[in-house]
């Protein structure tokens, strides 16, 4: 797997909180896209990103936590599905690019357990992310591409 040192421009974002089981991401998705729908921004315009805080494998469900996030311009307005303004942080990252489902991203395992040890870099105080680089209905499982990106010191 190619991975790449890469630094990330800060990004700011309207960021759904997801907390709870992964089954369940569905339902809070379903709730960014209808905000997406009625804030006017296009899938192909505006990036989509996940913060992913823990990881799913080892954590509780009840503990499991990610943000999905659009990026955006201006600040969120108060909204009815909870959608808020956040920021990802600017700074060095490492990337590796994962095809096909994104219910297992290999990159993001593969940057932690058989990159990361070996390549003399330290993570920073930010968790992993993802961006989504194609989405929407359109989109097949296998056709699927996710970035994923590795906060460095």
């Amino acid at each position: 797997m190619d991975v790449t040192i890469v630094d990330f421009p800060e990004t700011k974002v309207a960021a759904l909180e997801h907390r709870g089981a992964p089954h369940l991401e569905y339902q809070t998705i379903q709730k960014l896209i209808a905000w997406r729908v009625a804030a006017g921004l296009l899938p192909g315009q505006h990036r989509s990103y996940g913060v992913h805080y823990n990881d799913p494998r080892i954590i509780s469900p009840d503990d499991y936590r990610v943000d999905f996030c659009i990026e955006v311009e201006h600040d969120v307005a108060p909204n009815p599905q909870g959608v808020m303004t956040k920021r990802i942080p600017s700074g060095r990252c490492a990337v590796a690019r994962h095809f096909g489902s994104r219910r297992n991203v290999s990159a993001a395992y593969y940057l932690y357990e058989t990159w990361l040890p070996d390549s003399g870099e330290v993570v920073r105080d930010f968790p992993i992310f993802f961006h989504y680089v194609n989405v929407g209905p359109q989109v097949q499982e296998h056709e699927m591409i996710t970035d994923v990106y590795l906060p460095l010191r």
